[in-house]
């Protein structure tokens, strides 16, 4: 152990000269998380003893929703057995089979286990589709408002086509909204149920789009051109509400499995969003590269999470019963928030919302643009609304902005509910309802 320690600080400090010469032009024009920022106002209230609501963060507080003790478990056995080197790169091959049978019992679809990649999550899924299919200049066509798909078409110096959805089809593309897209597309990015907005396709809907990709790639092939790809994130598929049927496209139309890449995996449907397991299924071509692509990023989940992970998969008892409780939970917190804004609707107030469909999210509408806050500013834009409702209603919300939607999705709020007891946002409806009113 040395005693004489050099102190670099002063070398690795960020440099006066513009950042911008010292690194790729890539990373100099990637913007970081949004709903980041969000959170640094929000520390900065929680340092000064005020307790927020906080209704930002897409993800779980263990202490309401703990995953499945199957899981826990298996993860402490299988560390204790000593499974803790390398996994193979593709995943383990128990999990791969174990995701395949998973797959057939609970959506009837057959796969081989060599259609499926595990990963650390299902964000390296995302990116290794996105590096295994799309070209620097490519079109991606996306939905907005959506998650990060921005982002990742900058990495990669993809062109954005965004498919701007409104509340008229649940913030969802329609098979008319799709159609000008797909001629000029690479790949088309679907999320159902959808985060931000906690909506889900309909059957229909949903067989239309991939209707008209399968007549798109059929007019590809007799033109010798590149097939047009679905990249279908269904994180949430597990987590739907009241009666709402999660479909998938080879389900509803067989073929698109020849161009549908599934992102999948245990973070939401488990709240096991930092054990770090998630898996991609598709075309053995697509996921063969897609593997490749993660062996030299290395983003590979660990192997005992990947044993734990077969445990639950595999036994579907365990997962009903931890879903009777699970699901529970995310939908009551979902009914209070709807029914408890719904009501402040019914007194006159400027908000309303989307009834829960999946996920943890609820859209809500608030739009008191142009009141003025009893400090007298005026509210022009979602910005002002979202710091309005945290100084005064001591409640953090992420606006749409937060999810490409720009000026079109003035008016719109995401509010998660994953990291909240039931008690916080119960307590949260009375200080929304007095901020509001205090508008002139």
């Amino acid at each position: 152990m040395s005693d004489d320690v050099q102190d670099l600080m002063e070398f690795a400090a960020a440099p006066s000269e513009a950042s911008a010469r010292r690194v790729s032009t890539m990373a100099t024009g990637l913007v970081g998380s949004e709903i980041l920022k969000i959170a640094a106002d929000i520390r900065e209230l929680v340092r000064g003893g005020v307790e927020v609501c906080n209704l930002t963060v897409g993800d779980f507080d263990p202490a309401q929703f703990p995953i499945p003790k199957l899981l826990e478990q298996s993860i402490i056995d299988a560390l204790a057995t000593g499974h803790t080197n390398y996994p193979p790169s593709n995943g383990l091959p128990e999990l791969r089979e174990s995701v395949a049978r998973f797959y057939a019992r609970e959506l009837g679809l057959g796969y081989a286990a060599e259609s499926v990649l595990i990963a650390g999550g299902g964000r390296p899924c995302i990116y290794a589709a996105y590096r295994a299919l799309v070209d620097a200049g490519d079109v991606v066509a996306y939905p907005v408002p959506s998650w990060n798909n921005n982002h990742y078409c900058h990495m990669l110096d993809a062109t954005s086509l965004q498919l701007v959805c409104g509340v008229e089809s649940s913030f969802l593309p329609t098979r008319e909204a799709v159609l000008e897209a797909l001629p000029k597309a690479r790949m088309l990015c679907l999320n159902s149920p959808l985060n931000p907005t906690g909506t889900a396709f309909d059957k229909d809907a949903l067989k239309g789009i991939c209707e008209a990709i399968v007549e798109e790639n059929h007019r590809r092939e007799r033109d010798g051109e590149r097939p047009l790809y679905l990249l279908f994130d269904h994180i949430y598929w597990m987590l739907t509400f009241d009666g709402v049927k999660h479909y998938t496209p080879p389900g509803l139309v067989p073929e698109m499995a020849r161009w549908t890449v599934f992102v999948d995996g245990i973070s939401k449907a488990f709240a096991a969003t930092g054990v770090r397991v998630g898996w991609a299924v598709g075309p053995v071509d697509v996921i063969t590269r897609m593997s490749s692509v993660l062996g030299h990023v290395g983003a590979w989940a660990p192997r005992a999470e990947q044993l734990a992970t077969v445990a639950v998969l595999d036994d579907a008892a365990a997962i009903a019963d931890y879903h009777a409780s699970f699901k529970a939970g995310v939908l009551n917190r979902l009914q209070r928030l709807h029914t408890g804004l719904q009501a402040l609707r019914e007194a006159g107030l400027p908000v309303d919302t989307i009834a829960p469909m999946g996920a943890i999210y609820l859209t809500v509408r608030v739009h008191p643009f142009g009141k003025t806050t009893p400090e007298g500013k005026t509210l022009e834009n979602n910005e002002d609304v979202r710091k309005y409702l945290l100084d005064a209603a001591r409640v953090a919300v992420v606006p749409f902005q937060a999810f490409g939607t720009g000026d079109a999705g003035q008016g719109w709020f995401r509010l998660s509910v994953g990291a909240v007891a039931e008690q916080q946002i119960i307590d949260a409806l009375p200080r929304i309802a007095a901020a509001l009113r205090a508008l002139s």
